[in-house]
């Protein structure tokens, strides 16, 4: 009768171990499984958080052209054409608060008056003409390296596209000159992974958001994934109209300008990734 007790003993924990075994399995596979749902669920966040694209702006950006390229271009373009007038530095500051060069020309000239040789009737086919002849100085100022690119530009784009990418400049300046200045400056390979909207492409010049618009529209980008590199006030309302993240890299004229709203303020990209910009700067950024 003792044997008999001693067994169904035996046999009901050894049921009952059986049964925990079963389930701590369950368990164990159960939280696997979490663990690894959990693990692809981050991979997809990341995945989806990737920067798709860099959309720079061109002048104080790529080069600190504004004060020794456009401005001394303007004044030769000015000097060639009989117009006594000249830009000093601190003046062409404040003239930039409007943007595009024809657009800057005009809104001085109707402010303070427009030159004797230029006539009432054909003032906006002047200001055509005299913005292509300053395009043309400018570009053979680019040709004869006179202005160099800005530190960290060239390492953020050899990163970008190492790392597939995508690259455009967004510009209210002639685009001719920005293409030129691409090629010049960063050479044919590079300038051939970039994308170019500037000057007349678009009616509305920043801080309308309209460059920026086109850029994601034509390249099929998705701003959310994109980052815009900005100089200016001007250039930063355009990004953030257009609802895309910006970084501001403060300029000769830009440095103490309001930059409310911006994602991230640098004095520049930096060429030592250490401690410069890089792409995971750019994607922690994104939402």
């Amino acid at each position: 009768m003792m044997m008999l007790i001693i067994n169904f003993l035996l046999l009901s924990t050894a049921s009952a171990f059986t049964h925990v075994k079963q389930s701590s399995t369950f368990l164990i596979s159960n939280t696997k499984f979490h663990q690894l749902h959990n693990s692809h669920k981050s991979a997809t966040t990341l995945h989806a958080a990737r920067l798709e694209a860099i959309l720079f702006d061109c002048d104080g950006v790529l080069a600190d052209t504004e004060r020794d390229g456009h401005r001394p271009a303007f004044n030769r373009a000015f000097k060639n054409n009989g117009i006594d007038e000249e830009w000093d530095v601190e003046l062409y500051g404040k003239l930039l608060e409007v943007g595009g060069g024809k657009e800057r020309m005009t809104a001085h000239w109707n402010e303070v008056g427009w030159p004797n040789v230029i006539p009432e009737e054909s003032r906006a086919e002047k200001v055509k003409a005299l913005h292509l002849e300053k395009t043309d100085i400018f570009m053979d100022m680019i040709g004869e390296g006179s202005i160099p690119l800005r530190p960290g530009v060239l390492r953020l784009v050899d990163e970008a596209i190492e790392n597939g990418v995508r690259l455009a400049v967004c510009s209210t300046s002639n685009e001719k000159a920005v293409s030129n200045l691409v090629k010049t400056l960063m050479g044919d390979e590079r300038r051939a992974k970039f994308e170019i909207f500037a000057g007349d492409m678009v009616k509305k010049k920043k801080p309308a958001p309209d460059v920026y618009n086109m850029a994601v529209d034509a390249m099929g980008l998705d701003k959310s994934r994109c980052v815009v590199v900005e100089d200016t006030n001007i250039g930063l309302g355009a990004a953030l109209a257009a609802g895309i993240k910006c970084i501001v890299t403060k300029s000769s004229y830009s440095a103490k300008e309001d930059f409310t709203g911006a994602s991230m303020v640098v004095d520049e990209l930096g060429d030592d990734p250490d401690n410069g910009v890089t792409l995971q700067t750019l994607t922690s950024l994104l939402d």
